[in-house]
């Protein structure tokens, strides 16, 4: 290894050893780390300077994990900004908020922190506390006067709990008083969101609040999405809270017809009782509807080449692959350096810590940057984060690194997915299936994505034509 490399993967070791310092609260151990990295700085300066490739210092990394007594020795001896922002515009008191860790929450806005303070996405504390459940942070920061209704890109807290089925953080909001109606610019509203979670207690919270159960998120209504996912019993529930059995999508399939699709007899059996006799079908009973509905293969080759000129794309056997960029060279001992910073992010992801994944998974990258699964792990969390951006750079670098590889391609169409490329999303989905026709998620990916683009382009048709008349 050449010297100038050398010292910098020694240097990058000490910072990651410092950082880590900060996760396990040794004070004694991170003043010794700091005073190896110390260029004349002093120890304030050289800790304020010392981040990793996200931007993210040590008083994000304590707060992250809890660690409030080294936050005080952070806060109030070294004097760094209580506010200060990672890449993501993310704050130690946002960080603490997304594990669960009230007493930091508490003692970092006893020394100044901004509990409002949105991330790059719009995203608060109360989003992410929210979104994974922790109430009683939710409650402190509520009574901080927290907006119970910030809008983010991925919506309202409320939205934001719904979407992960934490009832007990959406019975807290709502006792605050949240909009049980508000809706994303995208028309998606906590009841949808819950639906779509499978979240029957989330459901019924929201039904007794005031949800209106015939709102509409594109062309489907929550009772098209619940018998989609085959739901039943929240089937039921929306039905005795007035959801319209006849309301239909876009290519006028009605509720049942959906269930009746996906083969969901309790579904089929729950609307039947509510739906007016179906004429195109020929044995009106609940086994003839299922029977009629799954007469025909579900994909095939032939069906997806007519999905796809239908979405405005011409049908093709096979796309051109991304070519394999020219790689480094990495030795053993990185590799093995990048297996192990791997491990650490295969952990923090079971535990649904994305964000500790990120940092892992970009330690690893940063040692054996020839891995794609690193990229593709790295770039599923930035989905379960909400930044499809560098989703999609990462999926798009796994592409380059393994091009037969269809998880990429599932990776890419996801990432676009949220962007709401539905278009470029169902041809990322359709080159996977090439790579791999028997994989059903990928063919059912690519299915919904050209679905979503019907919906999305034919809702900006009509607010287009709406906006002339």
């Amino acid at each position: 290894m050449a010297p100038d490399a050398a010292d910098a993967l020694a240097v990058r070791e000490k910072v990651m050893k410092l950082l880590n310092a900060a996760c396990s609260g040794n004070i004694a151990l991170f003043k010794n780390l700091a005073k190896q990295l110390d260029d004349g700085k002093g120890l304030a300066g050289t800790v304020a300077d010392v981040k990793d490739a996200n931007k993210r210092g040590a008083l994000i990394f304590a707060a992250r994990e809890g660690q409030t007594a080294f936050c005080e020795f952070l806060v109030e001896e070294l004097k760094l900004d209580v506010n200060t922002k990672d890449e993501e515009g993310e704050t130690p008191v946002l960080h603490a908020a997304r594990q669960g860790h009230t007493a930091t929450v508490q003692y970092l806005i006893e020394q100044g922190a901004d509990p409002a303070t949105p991330s790059t996405s719009g995203a608060t504390a109360l989003h992410h506390a929210a979104g994974m459940g922790h109430v009683e942070v939710v409650k402190f920061l509520l009574s901080k006067g927290v907006d119970v209704d910030s809008q983010s890109g991925a919506g309202t807290p409320l939205i934001w709990a719904a979407g992960l089925a934490q009832e007990d953080a959406v019975k807290v909001l709502l006792e605050h008083h949240a909009n049980v109606n508000a809706q994303t610019e995208e028309d998606i509203c906590p009841l949808v969101s819950a639906v779509a979670a499978n979240s029957l207690p989330c459901v019924e919270l929201l039904v007794k609040a005031g949800a209106d159960v015939n709102v509409r998120a594109g062309e489907a209504t929550p009772l098209l999405i619940a018998a989609h996912n085959g739901s039943a019993e929240i089937v039921k529930c929306l039905l005795q809270a007035g959801a319209d059995p006849n309301a239909t999508d876009e290519d006028g399939n009605k509720p049942i017809h959906v269930a009746a699709t996906r083969g969901c007899r309790p579904s089929v059996e729950a609307l039947f009782a509510v739906t007016p006799r179906i004429q195109c079908v020929p044995e009106w009973s609940v086994d003839g509807l299922i029977k009629f509905m799954q007469s025909e293969p579900i994909l095939s080759e032939t069906r997806i080449n007519q999905e796809r000129t239908e979405a405005g794309r011409e049908p093709s056997k096979r796309e051109s692959i991304i070519p394999k960029k020219d790689l480094p060279e990495v030795t053993p001992e990185a590799k093995k350096k990048a297996a192990d910073a791997k491990v650490r992010g295969d952990e923090a992801f079971k535990r649904k810590d994305y964000a500790t994944a990120v940092d892992a998974y970009t330690q690893a990258i940063d040692f054996d940057p020839t891995d794609g699964i690193l990229f593709s792990n790295r770039s599923l969390c930035w989905i379960r984060l909400g930044q499809a951006e560098h989703a999609l750079s990462d999926a798009k670098a796994c592409r380059q690194l393994r091009p037969d590889w269809a998880k990429a391609c599932f990776r890419e169409g996801a990432a676009l997915r949220l962007l709401q490329r539905f278009e470029d999303a169902a041809n990322a989905f359709y080159e996977g299936v090439q790579i791999d026709p028997e994989n059903m998620e990928l063919a059912t990916a690519f299915r919904e994505a050209v679905e979503a683009g019907r919906e999305f382009h034919g809702k900006n048709k009509k607010n287009s034509q709406s906006s002339r008349s």
